[in-house]
């Protein structure tokens, strides 16, 4: 009977939380799609997004409001994701897409393309840095093989990628004009302002297909959270498992990277979050970790829009603010 019980609390409590964390988003939303230069109310965007708005009203809402405000939602949820995936393969609860060398890869391709061909349509950058992330990430894989694979040498492997890749990002930055360079220091921020469509829809095509796949291989994760020895003893073909799910992480993260820029300490926090709203099942903590992943950066983004108005602050630099004392608070708690 108390097992059954306990049973039905896990199914409601993560159900409950997801039920609380989509009307949360769906309020920021509509704060995020009303708040600017010119106010909208809610039964306007609603009626807008509906189709029945007026003209200037859905201009502003479909054409410039509503492809950013999904930017930062989908980055935020697919970062969520990819931080839940990469510390349940790492067994590293202050792990994150960013120490397997993910961001720098992402950030030097995309600097790279801003600072030697400026004339490239933006709409190419979700590519460069998609492409870029993963080349990163599979040089940390092969370089830190050794008949397999662990958590300890990815870790330390991907600083040193990273490290490699941010003095790159450097010279580049250092040779580059002063607009490209602007222009690229902006984009690092972790900045959506200006997003347009043919960047979004790339982004939500690539979390429709990867959630998915993250989600159904929360089992495998549960079972890497007891241990290499343990996942093989229970018959667990370890390294494809690990790798697939690497894949899937890795292109969660390159995606939202490569579209709103290199947005710190998400990957982070969403998942630590999480744990502690409904505890360590992936089942649960997955779908979880992206809500908590998408109101983080929705809300940053609108509070960097609107508390030094007009002056804008990126989404990044909003998002450094809270999660660089959450990391100091984990890491104090870790250690005590």
């Amino acid at each position: 009977m108390r097992t059954a019980q306990r049973k039905k609390r896990r199914i409601q409590r993560p159900a409950g939380m997801g039920l609380g964390l989509t009307v949360l988003l769906l309020f920021l939303l509509c704060l995020h799609l009303g708040t600017g230069e010119y106010p909208l109310s809610v039964p306007d965007v609603v009626k807008s997004l509906w189709g029945v708005g007026e003209e200037g009203e859905s201009f502003v809402l479909y054409q410039l409001r509503l492809p950013r405000a999904l930017a930062a939602l989908l980055a935020g949820m697919s970062l969520g994701v990819a931080g839940a995936v990469v510390q349940g393969l790492t067994r590293n609860p202050l792990a994150s897409p960013g120490v397997l060398g993910l961001n720098a890869g992402a950030a030097a391709a995309v600097v790279a393309v801003i600072v030697l061909f400026p004339d490239w349509s933006p709409a190419i950058r979700p590519v460069v840095g998609f492409f870029g992330g993963w080349i990163a990430v599979g040089i940390v894989y092969m370089a830190g093989w050794r008949q397999g694979t662990s958590a300890l040498r990815m870790i330390l492997v991907g600083l040193g990628v990273a490290a490699l890749a941010q003095a790159g990002v450097t010279f580049l930055l250092t040779m580059g004009k002063v607009q490209a360079v602007t222009q690229a220091s902006i984009w690092m921020a972790g900045s959506v302002y200006g997003v347009r469509w043919e960047q979004v829809i790339p982004l939500i095509v690539w979390f429709l297909v990867l959630f998915p796949c993250a989600w159904t291989g929360a089992r495998h994760l549960d079972v890497l959270h007891l241990g290499d020895e343990m996942a093989t003893g229970l018959g667990m073909r370890l390294e494809p498992i690990r790798l697939l799910l690497l894949a899937v992480g890795v292109g969660l993260a390159g995606a939202a990277v490569s579209t709103a820029g290199t947005v710190g300490f998400i990957g982070l926090m969403a998942p630590h979050i999480a744990r502690r709203l409904i505890g360590v099942p992936h089942g649960g903590l997955i779908p979880v970790a992206a809500g908590v992943g998408g109101v983080v950066a929705l809300g940053a983004d609108w509070a960097g829009r609107t508390l030094f108005a007009p002056l804008e602050i990126p989404m990044g630099v909003v998002t450094a603010v809270i999660g660089a004392p959450y990391f100091f608070w984990l890491l104090f708690r870790k250690v005590s």
